[in-house]
């Protein structure tokens, strides 16, 4: 099987991954940090393109607000999801309010969005707040 692709979530640096070692916490060349964190990444419109791009695993990236009370209930549900998919996709958070331009760009209408990519092409999308079982069902009917 050829090589996967990860990007650091600390210093955005692409790295290779062998896909029999995808369940031993590889970690990134440059800067040693968890290539495949069991918790959700921040992204930011920096950041955004290159984690959702150059990523081979597919990326699940959850848009909210501060405000919205749905996505506050739904953060702690997000975090266990990584936690139960880790090893099999990434999850990614990102603020609409401080990140309008990635909001915009993906027509972002209602939070909690979330958007599974892969190689960069969005896949699936759904809105609304769920339960842990509902997500990670969600996810694993679009691998």
């Amino acid at each position: 099987m050829s090589r996967l692709h990860a990007v650091c979530p600390l210093c955005q640096t692409t790295n290779a991954i062998d896909p029999a070692r995808l369940h031993h916490n590889p970690v990134c060349a440059k800067c040693q940090a968890s290539l495949l964190p069991a918790q959700p990444i921040e992204l930011t419109d920096h950041t955004f393109d290159r984690y959702i791009h150059r990523s081979t695993l597919p990326v699940v990236v959850d848009f909210w607000a501060s405000w919205c009370g749905p996505c506050k209930m739904m953060a702690p549900v997000f975090a266990r999801a990584a936690a139960t998919l880790h090893g099999q996709i990434l999850l990614a958070k990102i603020n609409t309010e401080t990140c309008p331009a990635t909001a915009g760009r993906l027509t972002i209408q209602s939070i909690p969005t979330l958007i599974l990519f892969r190689q960069g092409v969005e896949k699936a999308r759904t809105a609304g707040a769920m339960q842990e079982a509902q997500l990670v069902a969600w996810v694993r009917s679009q691998l």
